[in-house]
């Protein structure tokens, strides 16, 4: 299905004009997250937050908005919808990315190992890659995470790696640790 003019420059609109909490899961995440994400997808009539391609699996924030009668229904037909197209919706408020945002980043990975061994037939744990998510301080000192998979062949300890608006620190160790 071709995609409307209208919804792509909508989309092209919500990645600009992004939430503070959406900025902070894609930029502290996401972005450097494998298998890789991508940021407003269209799946018309609809513009997920977050989607996975190899997982099937979206990932939406909710505001305020949603938690009231009218956005309730509303993303209960959505979520009937996008689930209709192959495609698993996980929410968290706002609230969570705040308050919880390490449990929010093992919670994705956790559901999208789940979903691979599912499309693979293998167990979860026998997938090819293993996060490790590490603390480390942007140059505002703020805490954050970021996630890289652990590569095949061994290498130093710990690397650091500039990337958008942080350091991301990830652990290159062997996956037979």
């Amino acid at each position: 299905m071709a995609q409307s003019k209208e919804m792509i420059s909508r989309a092209r609109q919500l990645r600009h004009d992004m939430t503070k909490e959406e900025r902070h899961l894609w930029y502290d995440f996401l972005r450097v997250y494998v298998p890789r994400f991508t940021r407003q997808k269209i799946v018309e009539p609809y513009i997920l937050d977050f989607y996975c391609c190899a997982a099937g699996l979206a990932v939406e924030l909710d505001g305020g908005q949603h938690y009231e009668d009218a956005g309730k229904a509303y993303d209960e037909r959505r979520t009937a919808y996008l689930q209709q197209q192959g495609i698993q919706v996980l929410r968290f408020s706002n609230l969570d990315i705040i308050r919880n945002f390490d449990g929010v980043c093992f919670e994705i990975d956790a559901i999208v190992r789940e979903l691979l061994a599912r499309k693979s037939g293998a167990p979860a744990s026998s997938q090819p890659f293993r996060p490790c998510l590490r603390a480390a301080s942007s140059p505002d000192g703020e805490p954050f995470f970021g996630l890289r998979p652990h590569p095949v062949k061994p290498r130093p300890a710990c690397q650091n790696q500039q990337a958008g608006r942080g350091f991301i620190a990830y652990c290159v160790t062997s996956i037979t640790d």
